[in-house]
């Protein structure tokens, strides 16, 4: 009977995992931006994993795996978000962006100080 109950919950929790894999893959393929695209990339993704890695750990019944997927769950954890701020951050800066889709632009005029500045720096453009 555990043997059962082990083998339902890996696989609801695979069947979840999968579905937020898909679920990132759709929201890549629909969404109209880079913004929005970054946001469907890493949000389903890192939760599709923490699905896995949970199937994985009920499925192998063994407290020595738990470290191996505890040191994967942390590195995703601190990688994914500062990856999608560069990828949002260098689509900011080479115009990927709708800003029609943008509610508030908040960096917009930190960006022209930069460049205002910048041109004052350097007036002969070089």
């Amino acid at each position: 009977m555990a043997d059962l109950v082990s083998d339902v919950m890996v696989a609801s929790l695979m069947i979840g995992g999968a579905l937020m894999s898909l679920a990132a893959a759709v929201g890549l393929l629909r969404f109209p931006d880079l913004m929005a695209r970054m946001h469907a990339a890493t949000k389903p993704q890192v939760l599709g994993l923490l699905f896995f890695l949970l199937a994985i750990a009920v499925q192998q019944r063994s407290w020595q795996v738990l470290p191996v997927l505890l040191v994967a769950w942390i590195f995703q954890i601190l990688t994914v978000p500062v990856s999608a701020h560069m990828v949002g951050r260098a689509g900011y800066r080479t115009k990927h962006l709708r800003k029609d889709l943008l509610s508030i632009d908040e960096l917009d005029e930190v960006v022209e100080r930069a460049a205002t500045k910048r041109r004052e720096s350097d007036p002969a453009g070089q």
